[in-house]
C-alpha cells in the first residue's frame, strides 16, 4: 500500500531540504555540487531530500548525463519552487502554521550556529544584523512596504555565484504585535 503523499508544506519546511533550495537558489547543481555546498549533509541524506523535493514537484531535473554507468541528474527548483500558495496555507491548522513557522525559525538558528562555528566571526565586517522594529502601519501601508522590499530584494536575487559574492541570507517575519493595552 503507497503512503499518503506529504503536503508540499511539510515537504518544503524541514531545515536540510531549506539548505538544499537555499543552495539551488537561481542556478542548476548536480548533487556532487550540492554536496560540495552542503558538507555536513551525508550523501544518502542528500540523495532521500532530493527525491522527496523532486516527487513533490518543488525541483526539477534540467539534464542527465551518463557518468561511470550511473546517471548523473542536474536540479534547479521547479516554477513556483519553495512557496506555499494561498490554497497550502488556508488548508493549514492553526498547529500546522505553528509547526511551519517553527521549522522556519529552527532554519535561520541552524544558520546561524553554522555562522558561528567559523574559526573567525566579526558580524560587523560579515553584514550580520538582527533586529526588531515595530511599525504602526494600515493594512495599504503594509501591503505597500512588503510590495517594495519584495522589489529591493527581487532586483538582487538573481545574480550567479561567483568568488568575489558571499551568499547571504535574508528572512523576514511580518506579524501584528498585541500590546497590553490593546494597541498594537
Amino acid at each position: 500500500m503507497r503512503e499518503k503523499p506529504l503536503a508540499k508544506a511539510d515537504v518544503l519546511l524541514q531545515p536540510q531540504r531549506i539548505a538544499i533550495l537555499r543552495a539551488l537558489g537561481s542556478q542548476s547543481l548536480t548533487p556532487k555540487q550540492l554536496a560540495e555546498v552542503l558538507p555536513t549533509l551525508p550523501h544518502a541524506t542528500l540523495y532521500r531530500h532530493l527525491a522527496a523535493l523532486h516527487e513533490a514537484g518543488i525541483i526539477a531535473v534540467v539534464d542527465e548525463r551518463p557518468v561511470r554507468g550511473a546517471i548523473e541528474r542536474t536540479y534547479s527548483l521547479a516554477a513556483g519552487a519553495g512557496i506555499l500558495g494561498a490554497d497550502d496555507l488556508a488548508t493549514a491548522t492553526r498547529d500546522d502554521h505553528f509547526r511551519y513557522f517553527a521549522t522556519f525559525v529552527a532554519g535561520l538558528l541552524g544558520e546561524f550556529g553554522h555562522y558561528l562555528e567559523r574559526p573567525e566571526v566579526d558580524l560587523l565586517a560579515d553584514g550580520v544584523g538582527y533586529r526588531e522594529l515595530v511599525l504602526n502601519l494600515t493594512d495599504d501601508e503594509l501591503r505597500e512596504l512588503l510590495a517594495e522590499l519584495r522589489a529591493v530584494l527581487d532586483a538582487h536575487r538573481h545574480h550567479p555565484r561567483s568568488t568575489d559574492r558571499t551568499p547571504r541570507l535574508i528572512g523576514t517575519i511580518t506579524m501584528p504585535v498585541d500590546r497590553p493595552n490593546g494597541n498594537a
